[in-house]
């Protein structure tokens, strides 16, 4: 759901990752914290920006960078992703790391959620030890007011030795007084000093043997009892980018390689190796988060989150959880399809008029007749049918979806899916990567780089496009209304509509599954890997923001990227309606070679050919069908649904042809865009093809079986 213009070109996940340098001009602040702490809304409120926050852990997938003005100067904001631990375990806990070790920023707030501080403390800590730069952001402190929850931000300055400031994002209260301490650390007019974390003794003697010969190794350039305790806990990543940073090897060096051997040999006369090092390590972040939290935070009234473990008990129990989830999302399309009839019809009434002026208007100029042809009733008429179709859909879709985020709902859906996809051996994370897949599949792919391990990651890529984006639901709606609800007569049409349509994305999540098993067991073969997955609070979403937010980052961006690949299509079909070879037109000919084939999969050449021609907007199946039957030459507006009706059937459509269609668009290849970014993210064009061949095969596996099978009975 968090596709921007941004979000698709920024490279493969994993090595490749680059560390963001400096600007040119201004202070750079980096803008640090775990997942769900409202570190996007603090950027988003600081710079103006409309950067997307999302309710679920691992959101942020780039770094992405915004300008703040204050008393006169810049300063670059960088919202580095969310992350619990600078001991990387993901692609954007890494990119976060690096940012944060070797970026040059010249202060790092690190925003942590005023309802949970001692768990947000351990990547404050870590913090710390890289750099004396750094303002702690208590955030959410309305929300641990209503909790009952009180925090002494005074003592909490004191006891970690770095400034503290209050804030609550979402209005915009404490940045002010958040900026005045950026601004006097970032200029040097205020000097932390963070209380050093305190190790047990014999790590600290360890440290104590290595940190002088990476000192006289490296000098200033790394803090060097940071970098001792990284050589000791053989975080393999990040002495590699040390390496890269540094222009040499640390561990290589020949002072600091002899006190690291004899640190080591040190510690394993107690038996710690290098795991049991780091496990002592997070053990002392822990125990230091515990005991500042303990001096500062105060809970008055512990009852307060019974409301949360309340409504957890209703949605991710095993007996409501999943009903319960099923009943919103056929909720949400019945919305979306009873909300997006009227505006549709009026806004494929303005375009298709501004068309006859255009028509108009090419007839005054003596405009020859091809050229008409070409730009009003291809390119023109083809977006105008994408824009009425998709847009009304689109605009209700999306803003519902978004509200289920801001509330915290999304994460208990991974939840409640956790257990199949561990069933699958594949990763729980692909929950909220598939709920993605809704509004774009190409947004699905791109936060499919929240999944840490590599093979994981596939198969959440690979398998994403089994959930129908946005531009497929008007072909789906349409058949399911013609042909399986058309009969019910009133609202209930609707009703029955949105229940069919959930049943037909269950397939889909039900494909999904067994894919990634057979993946899993095949070309991708492994076990499934442990995440964590924070769910957070409850919170009332903040509707006005998630309307004008959905609008304007979603909607009309999909929109505009649907619009680019429609408008080259539109030209191209009119040239294959128009042009004739031997009397007949490029379409039928191709459509008639098709034919035998189609007939296999219970479809017909037209059908599959409009799927083929489709690929880069989905939007355009139906009207590339209406084209064809009719032979016009030119889309038609056919928002009649019994005369659109009346024309497949006469061109030999039976319930069986449209159960095959709609199998086959819920299973096909991915979209032209949605095929560039997995290029883009995998670097691969070997699973770019992966993923466009194994939706698309199993699809014509399923539509052949259930051809079939009706046929052998006789349903036909």
């Amino acid at each position: 759901m968090g596709l921007t213009s941004s979000s698709t070109g920024l490279g493969a996940l994993g090595a490749g990752l680059s560390i963001e340098r400096r600007p040119a001009a201004g202070r750079v602040v980096a803008l640090a914290g775990n997942p769900n702490v409202g570190k996007s809304t603090v950027f988003n409120e600081l710079t103006g920006l409309n950067q997307h926050t999302g309710n679920w852990p691992g959101k942020t997938v780039t770094n992405a960078q915004g300008v703040c003005q204050y008393q006169g100067a810049d300063y670059i904001f960088v919202d580095l992703p969310g992350t619990y631990s600078l001991m990387a375990h993901s692609a954007e806990e890494e990119v976060a790391r690096n940012f944060l070790c070797f970026g040059g920023a010249d202060a790092v707030v690190v925003v942590c959620d005023a309802t949970c501080l001692e768990r947000n403390l351990n990547l404050v800590l870590q913090t710390m030890e890289i750099t004396r730069n750094v303002v702690v952001c208590v955030n959410l402190m309305d929300e641990a007011k209503k909790k009952k929850i009180r925090v002494d931000l005074e003592k909490l300055e004191q006891v970690l030795g770095v400034p503290v400031v209050g804030a609550s994002a979402r209005s915009g209260r404490g940045l002010d007084a958040l900026m005045e301490r950026v601004s006097a650390v970032a200029n040097g007019r205020e000097h932390p000093s963070p209380a050093p974390v305190g190790y047990t003794r014999l790590l600290e003697d360890a440290v104590s043997m290595v940190a002088p010969a990476v000192k006289a190794a490296a000098g200033d350039r790394i803090d060097p009892r940071w970098a001792a305790l990284r050589l000791l806990d053989s975080d393999e990543s990040l002495v590699s980018s040390m390496s890269e940073q540094l222009g040499l090897c640390l561990a290589e060096q020949p002072e600091v390689k002899a006190a690291l051997s004899r640190a080591e040999q040190s510690l394993s006369q107690y038996a710690l190796g290098r795991e049991a090092v780091k496990d002592r390590i997070v053990s002392c972040l822990v125990v230091a988060a515990e005991e500042a939290c303990r001096k500062c935070v105060f809970q008055e009234d512990a009852s307060c989150n019974e409301r949360d473990r309340k409504l957890d008990r209703l949605l991710t129990s095993r007996r409501t959880g999943i009903p319960i989830m099923l009943l919103l999302l056929a909720a949400v399309f019945w919305l979306t399809i009873t909300g997006a009839n009227v505006p549709s019809g009026l806004l494929a009434g303005v375009l298709f008029w501004i068309q006859d002026r255009l028509s108009e208007l090419f007839l005054a100029l003596g405009a020859p007749a091809w050229l008409h042809g070409l730009l009003v009733l291809g390119v023109y008429r083809t977006l105008a049918w994408v824009v009425s179709v998709m847009l009304p859909p689109m605009a209700i879709f999306f803003p519902l979806f978004t509200l289920l985020e801001d509330f915290g709902y999304l994460p208990r859906v991974a939840f409640n899916l956790d257990h199949f996809f561990k069933k699958a051996h594949a990763c729980g994370k692909q929950a909220l990567t598939m709920c993605m897949g809704f509004g774009c599949n190409a947004a699905g792919i791109v936060g499919c780089r929240i999944i840490d391990s590599p093979r994981e990651r596939l198969i959440a890529i690979v398998t994403n496009s089994f959930v129908p984006c946005n531009g497929r639901f008007p072909t789906l709606i349409a058949i399911i209304t013609m042909f399986f609800a058309g009969g019910i007569a009133g609202p209930l049409q609707s009703a029955a509509s949105a229940l069919i349509l959930t049943g037909v994305i269950l397939l889909g999540v039900a494909m999904t599954f067994l894919v990634s098993g057979l993946l899993s067991k095949t070309i991708l073969k492994g076990m499934p890997s442990s995440f964590t997955l924070e769910l957070p609070p409850y919170r009332r979403p903040q509707i006005g923001k998630v309307i004008v937010r959905s609008l304007l980052d979603r909607t009309l961006f999909v929109l505009g990227r649907a619009a680019a690949v429609a408008a080259p299509a539109g030209m191209i079909l009119w040239l294959m309606a128009n042009v004739t070879v031997g009397g007949a037109t490029l379409l039928s000919i191709c459509s008639g070679f098709l034919d035998p084939f189609a007939r296999l999969l219970g479809l017909d050449g037209v059908i599959l050919l409009a799927f083929i021609l489709g690929f880069p907007a989905n939007e355009i199946v139906v009207p590339i069908i209406i084209m064809a039957y009719l032979s016009t030459g030119t889309l038609l507006d056919m928002s009649d649904l019994a005369e659109l009706h009346t024309l497949l059937v006469s061109h030999g459509w039976t319930w069986a042809t449209a159960v095959s269609t709609m199998l086959f668009c819920l299973m096909h290849w991915p979209c032209s865009t949605t095929c560039l970014t997995i290029r883009k993210e995998t670097q691969s064009f070997k699973w770019t093809a992966i993923s466009f061949l194994v939706p698309t095969l199993i699809g014509m596996a399923v539509c052949f079986l259930f051809t079939t099978a009706v046929r052998l009975l006789g349903l036909a």
